[in-house]
């Protein structure tokens, strides 16, 4: 916002670090945005193999396959979400969120 021939900044988000992160001078591997991602892949592996499971069933007439649907696919995810976010520093290269 601009006032008069000054500029004024709003103040940005506040980032919390651990006392360890802030000693070693590293970068953070977990952002604001990692919960939401790690619940969006929940909930979206859950509704893509659930729907999949869902037209499979509506054409076979065996109204089983959407629960087992949601249950791979929440397992994917589940899956995937160890394999991105569970072992970070063992690959060397943390990930990075949106939020930075």
């Amino acid at each position: 916002m601009i006032i008069g021939m000054r500029t004024y900044r709003r103040p940005g988000r506040a980032v919390a670090t651990s006392a360890g992160e802030a000693a070693s001078g590293a970068d953070s591997h977990l952002t604001a945005g990692t919960g939401w991602n790690v619940f969006s892949y929940l909930i979206s592996g859950m509704l893509c193999y659930g729907g999949i499971g869902w037209l499979i069933g509506h054409f076979t007439h065996i109204s089983l396959f959407f629960p087992i649907g949601m249950l791979v696919g929440l397992a994917i995810s589940v899956g995937w979400i160890i394999y991105r976010y569970g072992r970070p520093f063992e690959q060397g290269n943390p990930p990075k969120g949106d939020d930075r």
